[in-house]
């Protein structure tokens, strides 16, 4: 406080000559592209397909606050209190039996860290796992949020491309035996951004090839619950066991905003977080931790999940038959069977910047495909969320997108049939 009021008597030129030294980690990390974009897509006039977002409507608000005033009325006094850096032990308990009953898995407590959102995980691992300059294989497009951590321990990243059923299996070997990164990160269900799921045998493929090479995979299941079919595919920590580090969180079934998520990892691996944990925050948000848990001993989590998926579903099949309706035929995408997103490509000559530049015009928010690459690629891709908006919405939102598109592709014809005859 004495050095900003110090600073604060200077001339502005003096002050203007400042040269604050920032840590080299900071110029090669990017800034949060959806976070950016965010702002400009929050006014309330705007349809945004461009953000993350869970559907708000669909929160247990009367559940949580019922299980927030039994906390603090029954247990306040401990609720509010410091608490160990593992987290909360019945909310450990629980994440563990579910694998357990959910995917047949060995899991102990003791394997289990409670971390603030699974964006922390990330953190964490880039902690305990990354010196600079450190090989990094990552799904192509991959998630943003895990490029942006990562970048901040200055890895080179080697990008695994995705097909339909999931990684491209021969790049991966490849980049396995010639890069030898450290860890693989991918996120095998329903993925962000591009919807896909993994087949079960990709799963195992690409289990036989981690194991072969050794390689830590950090299997990052934000979206495993979202399964429209109900169906949980296996993880790899089934095959894998010793390799496989599982991300979980609550954001997705109960509430981005309490900010809940999890490392399940090999004891070795939860030691090591739990010691950068430490030295980050302590501990996640203990009252958080405590809400959750007395809203699971309810045993309301399973109907409220059900719930869910029918509405993002329901959301995602109406968002799909507009796309078929509205958008030019050479436009293509995914069709996730789970998640909150489907991922567009465009055809070639088109660039989704220019897109997002006109569909905003139009008050329709889109989120670029470009950030999700690591070698600069995806300059004609498209991630859309159809979680975060009403059908009504979705029909009005894409029925304009789809304008917009006809007339930017119709253009980018003419304009390529003219570079031809030149």
């Amino acid at each position: 406080m004495e050095q900003a009021a110090c600073l604060n008597q200077w001339p502005a030129g003096v002050r203007n000559r400042m040269n604050y030294r920032f840590s080299s980690r900071m110029k090669t990390t990017p800034r949060s592209f959806i976070r950016e974009i965010l702002k400009v897509a929050e006014r309330p006039d705007i349809i945004s397909f461009a953000g993350g977002l869970p559907n708000a409507e669909l929160f247990a608000t009367e559940d949580l606050a019922r299980a927030a005033h039994a906390v603090i009325s029954e247990d306040g006094h401990t609720a509010l209190q410091y608490t160990t850096t593992e987290g909360y032990l019945p909310l450990r308990e629980f994440i563990a039996a579910r694998y357990r009953k959910r995917l047949g898995l060995d899991i102990s407590t003791d394997e289990i860290l409670i971390t603030n959102g699974s964006q922390q995980c990330l953190d964490l691992l880039g902690k305990i796992f990354l010196d600079q300059g450190d090989p990094v294989a990552i799904e192509c497009p991959g998630y943003l949020g895990a490029i942006q951590a990562f970048s901040l321990y200055q890895p080179e990243f080697y990008g695994v491309p995705l097909n339909e059923n999931g990684p491209d299996t021969e790049q991966l070997e490849t980049t396995l035996k010639t890069r030898h990164p450290r860890i693989f990160y991918a996120v095998p269900n329903s993925q962000n951004p591009s919807g896909i799921t993994w087949s079960d045998e990709s799963r195992r493929t690409v289990a036989d090839l981690l194991q072969a090479e050794g390689t830590i995979f950090i299997e990052d299941d934000a979206y495993g619950e979202l399964g429209f079919s109900g169906n949980r595919p296996p993880s790899l920590r089934e095959y894998i066991p010793g390799q496989t580090i599982i991300l979980g969180s609550f954001s997705k079934i109960v509430s981005p905003g309490m900010r809940m998520g999890w490392i399940c990892a090999p004891r070795e691996i939860t030691e090591q977080a739990i010691t950068a944990k430490q030295a980050s925050d302590l501990h996640s948000n203990y009252l958080s931790q405590r809400i959750i848990a007395r809203y699971l001993e309810e045993g309301l989590l399973d109907n409220h999940i059900r719930t869910i998926n029918r509405a993002y579903k329901d959301q995602c099949d109406h968002m799909l038959a507009c796309i078929r309706r509205s958008f030019p035929e050479d436009v293509t995408c995914t069709r996730p069977d789970g998640g909150m997103f489907l991922w567009l490509t465009l055809p070639d000559g088109c660039s989704s910047m220019e897109l997002f530049e006109r569909a905003l015009a139009k008050n329709v928010a889109i989120l670029p495909g470009l950030p999700f690459y690591t070698d600069g690629g995806g300059y004609n891709t498209v991630r859309l969320n159809f979680s975060n908006s009403s059908c009504d919405r979705i029909q009005t939102g894409i029925d304009l997108l789809g304008e917009v598109l006809e007339e930017y592709v119709r253009e980018t014809g003419k304009s390529q049939a003219c570079e031809g005859k030149k």
